[in-house]
């Protein structure tokens, strides 16, 4: 006896599934110059290596006991590869109702989610999201309405993070959970002109409000990217964001129980950049392109900028050092001079957070002035962001490298150090430190003096110029044994530290330090 008139209904079945939300959803999504769920998912993945879970679920109809009609669940779930290494996925399907979960059902014998299965087998987890999150359609298919319980779905969300590498790419209008989801990432990117993410839509926001708004004035990358950072990157198109997604996860384990993955070396340990002799400028009013800097050090084209548009006086992102990945940092003296505010501060953490859980060396190339001031800095709390960073800081356990390449001043520049564990600290000769600015701090410090000269201007100038004379950098070595270096030869420290800090790498595996949190 044979089975293939069940194998023949599988296959049926299977090809139901496959339709998703139909024709009219489907035209819906092209008109939107937007993928459908299975091809993206073919776009991210290694060719062939997509191995869909749970694909059968569905609501279906029957007729004399025979399926006449499926509705497919409103995502589709399943492993892949991604440079030969095996990546839980979970894509949205918007043909199938906007994504919505209403109308699909679980129940007793459900199967582990994606998300439950990436924290069970240590694979990183990768969400492509285009969905709407609830409906008020949902109360006609339940019969009831019911009480808000999400976080017993979420709760592994927030497991995820401690545990493997997470990835959000928003590929539509995002809204409800699924903009949370956005943001329960390490790494989260949106494409330009077809995402936006927003906990209700214009629609919600007019019944609250009175306020007409478009998706996009709402919640577009503008808004996402550049001033609130609750999505790290924005892509010109779907390719682009999976690219993007594949480049970061390459840096990474699968989970905290594996090392970082060693990439090619091809580039020279010992090179040595002329251009660092000259890259800090003599004139302290000058600025620079640190991004320059950056990639003078690290292996030749392996900067990965996360953040670019915000919080853009740091700049932050993974490299490779002879191979081994890595965090890197850099305080960017083109935007507020390169002074923390609360936006930078906050990205700077995130950093320091994911190399923490993920095992990667910590490296900040330090142009420190401190904490930003001023009535807005004060608005925005960044008493309470630098006690934040402070904490991040001494809690951190990875290897951590600073360069002093220019100023380091105050409690910001304080968080340029860490005082346990495995750190190592090097100056170039262009750098200077203190408390605070020496131009700033004689007017505060000085000031009953410098009132009562004859000529207040010449005892502060003759004030500032003794203090000056102070602030060598050679002075401080002297007394503390500061290590100084000829900028030149920073890769080849910077290759030594890699190197030596897996040996401490390696006992950090497999037991989350410092709790992830977007």
């Amino acid at each position: 006896m044979s089975w293939q008139e069940e194998i023949d209904d599988l296959n049926r079945r299977r090809r139901m599934a496959e339709a998703g939300g139909g024709e009219e959803g489907i035209a819906r999504q092209r008109k939107q110059g937007k993928m459908l769920v299975r091809e993206r998912i073919a776009a991210i993945a290694d060719p062939g290596s997509f191995q869909e879970i749970m694909a059968l679920s569905g609501h279906g109809t029957y007729q004399d006991g025979r399926l006449t009609h499926f509705t497919p669940k409103p995502y589709v779930s399943g492993t892949m590869r991604i440079e030969g290494r095996k990546v839980m996925v979970h894509a949205g399907d918007f043909t199938v109702r906007g994504g919505s979960a209403g109308g699909h059902r679980g129940g007793m014998g459900q199967e582990m989610s994606a998300a439950e299965r990436a924290i069970e087998w240590r694979l990183p987890y990768v969400r492509l999201l285009d969905a709407a999150g609830g409906s008020v359609r949902t109360f006609e298919d339940y019969g009831r309405t019911y009480l808000p319980d999400g976080s017993q779905r979420t709760q592994y969300d927030v497991r995820l993070m401690n545990w493997v590498p997470t990835a959000s790419a928003v590929l539509g209008s995002v809204a409800g959970v699924p903009a949370i989801e956005a943001c329960m990432a390490h790494f989260s990117v949106m494409v330009k002109g077809i995402s936006q993410i927003f906990p209700g839509g214009p629609p919600v926001v007019k019944a609250a409000l009175g306020l007409d708004i478009t998706k996009e004035e709402l919640g577009g990358d503008h808004i996402h990217t550049r001033l609130s950072g609750c999505i790290d990157n924005v892509a010109e198109t779907e390719q682009d964001a999976f690219d993007q997604i594949r480049r970061f996860l390459s840096y990474l384990p699968a989970s905290v129980h594996e090392m970082p993955p060693r990439g090619p070396v091809t580039d020279d340990p010992e090179r040595q950049e002329e251009s660092l002799l000259t890259a800090m400028p003599k004139n302290k009013r000058a600025t620079y392109d640190v991004r320059k800097v950056i990639n003078a050090v690290v292996d030749k084209g392996s900067f990965f900028e996360i953040a670019p548009l915000y919080g853009r006086a740091r700049i932050t992102g993974l490299a490779r050092i002879d191979g081994f990945p890595v965090g890197i940092e850099a305080n960017n003296p083109r935007y507020n001079g390169g002074s923390t505010d609360v936006a930078a501060g906050s990205k700077a953490m995130r950093l320091m957070q994911l190399c923490d859980l993920f095992h990667l060396p910590f490296i900040s190339l330090a142009d420190e002035p401190g904490f930003m001031v001023g009535p807005e800095a004060e608005r925005q709390g960044i008493e309470r962001a630098g006690a934040r960073m402070v904490a991040t800081v001494c809690s951190t356990r990875m290897p951590w490298l600073t360069i002093v390449m220019g100023k380091l001043y105050g409690v910001a520049g304080q968080n340029h150090h860490r005082p346990s564990g495995m750190f190592r600290r090097y100056a170039w000769p262009s750098a200077n430190w203190g408390s605070m600015h020496i131009t700033g701090g004689v007017a505060a410090a000085y000031r009953r003096e410098i009132a009562e000269a004859p000529d207040p201007e010449a005892r502060k100038a003759e004030i500032e110029a003794r203090l000056q004379a102070l602030a060598s950098p050679f002075l401080t070595a002297e007394a503390t044994g500061q290590d100084i270096i000829d900028p030149r030869t920073t890769r080849q420290k910077m290759v030594e530290f890699v190197h030596d800090a897996q040996r401490i790498l390696q006992s950090q595996v497999g037991v989350p330090g410092l709790p992830y949190l977007p």
